[in-house]
C-alpha cells in the first residue's frame, strides 16, 4: 500500500504522539527515528520491514514496537475508510461525462502489386463504474476493398447497463445494432435483459457469464424483414498470462427459431509501453440459417493497436 505524502504525514504525527506515552519511552531514540522515517515515506512494505527489524534487534522492546504497529494499523484503517467514503461521494456527485474509462483499437493494411487491397478495422469500448450501476458502450467497424471492390463492410454498436445486485451478481440490459450487407442483412437489432454473474474476480483471471431472453429484428438486403424472440447466453474471460501478455475470450450465443447466431472472439494482447498494446485476434461468427447467398460461417483475423484511457 503506497500512501500519499499528506496521509504519510498524518500517520507520522499520530505515531509520534504515541511515542510520548510512558509505555513507549524505553524504545531507543535512533530506532524510533528509523521507524518514523519509514512511516514518512508512505510505503507500507517498508514500514513493516523496519518494524520487523526493530523487533529483531531490540527484543526487550518488542512490546513497544508492537504498540506502534497496532497504532499504525488503526490509522491505516481509518485512512482507508475515509478514502472509500471520499471515492463514493465523488462517484455520486460526478457528471454524466465523468468516470469513463476504456480502450480504442485501430488496425489497417494496404497491399499493391498483383492485387490492390486496402482494409481498416477499428473498435471502441467504454465503461463507467458507479456505486450500483455499470454502463458499457462498444462499437466496431470492419471495411475492406479488393481491386476497388468492397469485400467487407461490417458495423456493430452496443449499449449494456448493469445493476449490481451483490458483489458478483448483477442484472443486465442490452441494446445492439449490426449491419453486414455481405451476410445478407442491412440492419439487425437486438434487445435482451437478464442476469449476470462474475464467476472469477482475481487479479490474473476473470470470468463473467450472463443469460436472459432476447428479441431480434432482422432487415434483409432484399427488403424483407423478420422479428422473433430468442435466448441469449454470453461469457467474457480474461487471463493475464504474464506481466505484459493477456489472453481474452468472448463468446455468445443467440438462439431462436430460424437463424441462430454463435460468435467466438479469441485474442492475445501484448503490452508495448504504458497505455499502448498490440492485439492479435480471431473472430468466428456462425449463423445456422443465413439469408440466401450468404455463407454460414464468417471468420476474421485482426492485428490492432490498443490505447487504454
Amino acid at each position: 500500500m503506497q500512501l500519499s505524502i499528506p496521509l504519510a504525514r498524518a500517520l507520522t504525527l499520530g505515531l509520534l504522539a504515541c511515542a510520548a506515552a510512558p509505555a513507549l519511552a524505553a524504545l531507543p531514540q535512533p530506532v524510533r527515528a528509523m521507524i518514523d522515517a519509514a512511516i514518512a515515506t508512505g510505503d507500507e512494505t517498508k514500514v513493516r520491514t523496519v518494524l520487523e527489524l526493530a523487533r529483531a534487534t531490540n527484543p526487550s522492546d518488542a512490546a513497544e514496537v508492537n504498540a506502534i504497529e497496532a497504532e499504525y494499523d488503526i490509522i491505516l484503517a481509518r485512512i482507508a475508510e475515509a478514502e472509500a467514503a471520499a471515492e463514493q461521494e465523488a462517484i455520486r456527485t460526478s457528471g454524466l461525462l465523468e468516470n469513463w474509462s476504456g480502450k480504442g483499437e485501430l488496425g489497417a493494411f494496404q497491399s499493391t502489386g498483383n492485387a490492390d487491397n486496402v482494409g481498416i478495422t477499428a473498435g471502441l469500448g467504454l465503461v463507467r463504474e458507479g456505486i450500483n450501476w455499470r454502463h458499457k458502450l462498444s462499437g466496431r467497424a470492419d471495411y475492406q476493398e479488393s481491386e476497388g471492390v468492397v469485400t467487407r463492410e461490417q458495423y456493430l454498436a452496443a449499449y449494456e447497463p448493469n445493476y449490481k445486485l451483490s458483489d458478483r451478481l448483477y442484472a443486465y440490459g442490452l441494446a445492439q445494432y449490426e449491419r453486414d450487407r455481405f451476410q445478407g442483412f442491412s440492419a439487425r437489432y437486438s434487445a435482451s435483459g437478464g442476469l449476470g454473474y462474475d464467476v472469477l474476480t482475481g487479479e490474473s483471471m476473470t470470468l463473467s457469464v450472463k443469460a436472459g431472453p432476447a428479441w431480434r429484428r432482422t432487415e434483409l438486403v432484399g427488403g424483407a424483414s423478420s422479428s422473433s424472440f430468442a435466448g441469449l447466453a454470453a461469457a467474457d474471460f480474461d487471463w493475464k498470462l504474464a506481466e505484459t501478455i493477456s489472453l481474452t475470450q468472448d463468446a455468445s450465443a443467440l438462439v431462436q427459431s430460424g437463424s441462430s447466431t454463435f460468435i467466438s472472439d479469441t485474442g492475445l494482447v501484448a503490452k508495448l509501453s504504458g497505455k499502448v498494446s498490440v492485439r492479435l485476434s480471431y473472430t468466428l461468427e456462425h449463423d445456422t440459417a443465413p439469408p440466401q447467398g450468404a455463407v454460414k460461417t464468417d471468420t476474421l483475423s485482426r492485428v490492432t493497436l490498443i490505447y487504454d484511457f
